[in-house]
Parts: C-alpha cells; structure tokens; sequence
C-alpha cells in the first residue's frame, strides 16, 4: 500500500475534523454516554470512500456503540455532506472501524509491568 497523496491527506483532515466537531455534538445519540474521538481517516486515492477509525472512552461496549454507528452511516454521511458541501463535489461512503490502539497500550503496559515484578535470574 503505497502514501496517500497530499489531497488525500488535506481531504482525509477535513473530514476527520468535521466528523470529530459531529461526533461530539451528536455522539451520544448514536453511543449512549461513550466519548468518541476520530482518531484517524485515510481516503482511497479517488476520495470515493473515507475510512474513519474511531476511538471510545468511558464504555465498556465499544464493539456494540460502533455496531449502532455503523448502522447509521447514511445519517452521519448526510450530516457530514450539509458541512462539506462547499468544499467537495462528492461526499465519501463511510466505513467505520474500531481503533483499539489505547487498550494495545494499555495491555503491553501490564505485561511490562508483570515482567518488571518478575525476580531476575543470575547471570
């Protein structure tokens, strides 16, 4: 897979700020009192499609609150066109994933610290 192009990446911060100002006044209509925070977007090269990559806070369901996103993807895309509408032509299909990196951080955290407890052998 080959770098995104500056328009790719000048669209891709567009949309990733316009999702994230949609997601904090609407977010808790889609996800019930989740914090989401778009954490990433990367457009294909023709800008047709957008894949958001989103990140919760303060639930412990993660895997069903993108579930109920994901099911709304024609209403966010809607919402997300009456913003962009002066600055693209074509507003991008939506894919929508879970960016699990925090709890990757967190997990490698313990098993470092479960290693640091460990007693060291002598050399």
């Amino acid at each position: 897979m080959g770098t995104e192009s500056k328009r790719q990446q000048r669209f891709a911060g567009v949309i990733q700020q316009d999702l994230a100002e949609l997601f904090q006044r609407e977010g808790n209509a889609w996800a019930p009192g989740a914090f989401i925070t778009v954490t990433r977007v990367r457009m294909t090269p023709d800008l047709a499609i957008a894949r958001v990559y989103l990140s919760f806070l303060n639930t412990k369901t993660a895997k069903d609150d993108l579930g109920n996103i994901q099911s709304k993807t024609n209403e966010i895309r809607y919402k997300l066109g009456t913003r962009i509408k002066n600055q693209a032509r074509i507003v991008p299909q939506l894919e929508f994933f879970l960016d699990d990196t925090n709890e990757y951080v967190e997990h490698m955290d313990k098993l470092f610290d479960e290693i640091s407890k460990e007693p060291r052998q002598p050399d």
